[in-house]
Order: C-alpha cells, then sequence, then structure tokens
C-alpha cells in the first residue's frame, strides 16, 4: 500500500492508476492524454510497465463521486482527477486511504480545499493549475474588436473553476474598456438559453471559460453565433480548433505532460505529494482560425498574427 510518506511503488507489482475525467469534450480529453504521455516520457508506459483505469463522470456529480469509491475499493496505488469537481471526489474518497491524488485542469486549488496556499501542499493531493490568462484573452479582444463594449460569458454557478474566473475577468475588465455580461446557469441544458440571452443583450463578442457545461456544447454556442455575427473567444487551443475566431490560452496536451511528469515522482518514490507544491501552467499561447475570422468579417492586427498560432481548417 503507497503512503504520504513514501509513495513508493509496491514490490514486484505493476502500480495501477485511476484517472476520474468529470466530463468528455476534447480539452479534458487533452488533459488525459498529455497526462499519459507525461508518465510515458517519465519511463511509466500503459500496458508495459503500468495499469490504468481511466473513467468519466458524463458531468454527474453522483457518478464522479462512484468513480471515486471504486478507485478507493480498487486500492489504486494513485489516482488522478481531471477538472476540479473529479479532484475534489477523489480527495475526498481517496486521503484516509492515503491514496495519492494528483489534479490537472483545476483553476484556483486554494478555494477548492485541494491545497493551503500557492507554496504549501495538501497531504496526499498536488498538481497542476490551468488558471486562465485572463488579461491576454481581454488584450487579444480589444486587439481584434477596438470599438467592442460588452463581453458575455456563460458559466456554471457550481464550478468553481468558472466562479474564479468570472471574478478575475469582472476585475480586469474596466482596465481594456470592457463591462462583462455573466449570465450563470446550472446545468449544460441551460447554455444554450443563456446565450440567446447574451445575444438579445446585445454583446459585441462572447468569451468561453474552460467550463465543462458550456465546452461541452460549443457547437451548438457557435451555430447560434454565427448566424448573428457575434465573435467566439476561446480559452484553449482545442476551443480556437472548433470555430472560435482566436484565443489567448492552454495547451492542455502540455498540462497533462507536466502533470503526467509529477506524478512519475510520487510512483517512483521521488518524491511525496508534500513535496510538490500545487504548480500553475504559465505559459499560454495565442492561436487564431482565420476561416472563423473571416466568417465575421474581422481583421487581424499585424502584431498579434506575427506572435498568433494558425489553427482550425486552415492549419
Amino acid at each position: 500500500m503507497f503512503s504520504f510518506a513514501g509513495c513508493g511503488k509496491k514490490e514486484a507489482k505493476i502500480p495501477v492508476i485511476g484517472i476520474s475525467q468529470y466530463g468528455e469534450h476534447a480539452s479534458l480529453d487533452n488533459c488525459r492524454e498529455g497526462f499519459l504521455e507525461g508518465l510515458k516520457e517519465a519511463g511509466f508506459e500503459e500496458g508495459k510497465n503500468l495499469e490504468v483505469s481511466a473513467k468519466s463522470a458524463q458531468g454527474n456529480d453522483a457518478t464522479n463521486v462512484q468513480i471515486a469509491q471504486s478507485f478507493v475499493s480498487d486500492k489504486m496505488d494513485l489516482v488522478c482527477g481531471i477538472a476540479t469537481p473529479s479532484a475534489m471526489a477523489l480527495y475526498n474518497a481517496c486521503y484516509e486511504r492515503k491514496i495519492p491524488v494528483i489534479f490537472n485542469a483545476v483553476s484556483d486549488p486554494v478555494q477548492a480545499k485541494l491545497a493551503k496556499s500557492a507554496t504549501e501542499a495538501m497531504p496526499g493531493i498536488s498538481g497542476i493549475s490551468d488558471a486562465l490568462p485572463v488579461a491576454q484573452q481581454l488584450k487579444l479582444i480589444r486587439d481584434i474588436l477596438p470599438d467592442a463594449k460588452k463581453v458575455g460569458i456563460v458559466y456554471t454557478t457550481s464550478e468553481p473553476n468558472s466562479v474564479y474566473s468570472i471574478g478575475i475577468y469582472e476585475d480586469l475588465a474596466a482596465d481594456y474598456g470592457f463591462t462583462i455580461e455573466a449570465i450563470g446557469v446550472t446545468a449544460q441544458s441551460e447554455v444554450t438559453q443563456a446565450v440567446d440571452t447574451l445575444i438579445s443583450q446585445g454583446v459585441d463578442c462572447i468569451s468561453n471559460l474552460t467550463d465543462n457545461n458550456v465546452v461541452g456544447v460549443l457547437g451548438s454556442i457557435l451555430e447560434k453565433t454565427n448566424e448573428v455575427g457575434i465573435p467566439v473567444y476561446g480559452s484553449e487551443i482545442e476551443q480556437v480548433e472548433l470555430g472560435c475566431v482566436a484565443g489567448a490560452g492552454l495547451d492542455y496536451v502540455q498540462l497533462g505532460i507536466q502533470t503526467g511528469k509529477m506524478a512519475a515522482q510520487i510512483l517512483t518514490g521521488e518524491a511525496t505529494c508534500a513535496d510538490l507544491p500545487y504548480e500553475t501552467i504559465e505559459n499560454y499561447g495565442l492561436y487564431v482560425n482565420s476561416s472563423a475570422l473571416t466568417e465575421m468579417g474581422l481583421t487581424l492586427p499585424d502584431d498579434v498574427a506575427q506572435t498568433a498560432e494558425e489553427v482550425g481548417p486552415t492549419a
């Protein structure tokens, strides 16, 4: 059995790890794939010297808890929670059983009670934060839409990542000459109706978070916004590939790789969770989808074009 004190491998046994993914959409899928790639780069390859059980809660909180409990019953050597709800459920279930927890894609670990501070870990858990580069996103929107005033955002009121990010948007918006029109939802079924409301309120654009309910219906959102000519900005590369005009955001494959390497340190016994305060991914990219920009009649400023990565169908 692993312990927080040692976190070393069982003798003569292939480590068995569990991955709990809160929902299934491209961003979280990239986190999972990157996590496994990071483990592989560090010497742990699924099917060779690592067993992996990966499960999705499909955005259902009850299923999320059941997955966490099943990992405890299966006596996993380490578990990874992708997105805040999964990380919280795993920690609640695994703490007393001393199963190390690594989180992935948690914007505010301290608020979620998954870390004591930016420099002090909670016992038995650590990971990588995906705090969004909100200031860079607002600057990008201003560069492309010099006359814009209202930025619309849909977010899930029960998702800590989203509540945290909304607060940052509201704190910084005035610095870039914007007001934020934010609509909270409680379920994915409410998202497209919230988008209709933002359209009726005359927002100049919509900026996405990494909100699981919202990203899960991005295609439906883009159908509505494309019809009325309102550009949508993504918060990571995958959203821009799917049709958002641009985004200052994260590469979730790279975030996952970083998390996988952290998990490998624990599996080898090189470090304990307490030795590894959570990290915040700092490298963000500027991503543009020229096809989506053209459809909206938007021109990319030269300075943005020189630094941005082209993604989407023309990439």
